[in-house]
């Protein structure tokens, strides 16, 4: 690898973080967060990645939801800036969103200088919990700069859709940052579905779980694909809390899209409504 190349890589940290009900307390997710920076910078990495609402868990109830939910520039908001700024890590992380329209289920990247870059808010609500406990988002795609990459959001549900994944690719998002909670059985959507979407779309995807033991625990997981559908890193047959790290190189963009052109090779005035 030459000069150049290197000058394109960005090194990130996915942490897959053990469930525990007794961990939906703010104060506890910034220890623990404040822990896992210092460590992701330890490793070198410039952007840490942390799972859907990671600050609280995902299936706490409508009341348990609401009772943690707080405004995007909240408590909870400082903490994780405070952290950015002290480690020099950019942090992505998942809480209930609290607005005067509803709760959301929202995720936000605050860089290395402790600035929020990008708030986004999940567009695609999955199933009875989803719908009765958050309002859904309305804009798909949200991206901004980390080092030389153009990073966007997704959360869960949402990298489940095509289009959305295409959106962001035709936006030119060079790496997905997906935030997920992904329950067994559908271990399927890890495994198979993430690394079709990076391939068909040609782009980097960081998908990052939660991990609990029993069947219907979180299944873990997390895994950074690249454009050519391929793990360049992943937490297979891991059974525990894990950080991960993975290096993001966008010269390799611009090889699988000259192998396979998807994207120059659409042809979208015969998509009609499927554009």
């Amino acid at each position: 690898m030459n000069a150049s190349e290197k000058a394109e890589a960005t090194r990130i940290a996915c942490w897959q973080p053990e469930w525990a009900a007794s961990r939906s307390h703010r104060d506890e997710f910034l220890s623990r967060l404040a822990q896992t920076a210092s460590s992701a910078a330890d490793g070198g990495a410039t952007l840490l990645i942390t799972p859907e609402m990671s600050a609280t868990g995902y299936h706490l109830g409508l009341a348990r939801t609401a009772e943690l939910a707080e405004p995007a520039d909240g408590a909870l908001a400082d903490g994780v800036r405070e952290i950015a700024r002290r480690t020099g890590v950019a942090i992505v992380y998942g809480w209930p969103e609290l607005t005067g329209e509803g709760v959301y289920n929202s995720v936000q990247l605050v860089d290395a200088a402790g600035a929020v870059t990008a708030p986004y808010r999940k567009t695609h609500l999955y199933g009875e919990f989803d719908t009765s406990v958050f309002t859904a988002g309305d804009q798909l795609v949200v991206q901004a700069k980390v080092g030389a990459l153009t990073v966007g959001l997704l959360v869960c549900y949402d990298v489940e859709f095509p289009e959305t994944v295409r959106a962001h690719a035709l936006a030119g998002t060079d790496l997905l940052i997906v935030p997920t909670a992904l329950a067994r059985p559908w271990e399927f959507v890890a495994q198979t579905l993430v690394p079709a979407r990076a391939f068909e779309s040609q782009l980097f995807v960081a998908y990052v779980n939660w991990y609990s033991s029993g069947p219907d625990g979180y299944c873990g997981l997390s895994r950074v694909i690249g454009p050519d559908g391929r793990a360049r890193a992943d937490c297979a047959g891991t059974r525990a809390e894990t950080l991960l790290f993975a290096e993001v190189d966008r010269e390799e963009l611009g090889t699988a899209r000259r192998i396979t052109p998807y994207l120059l090779d659409r042809r979208p005035e015969l998509y009609g409504t499927a554009r």
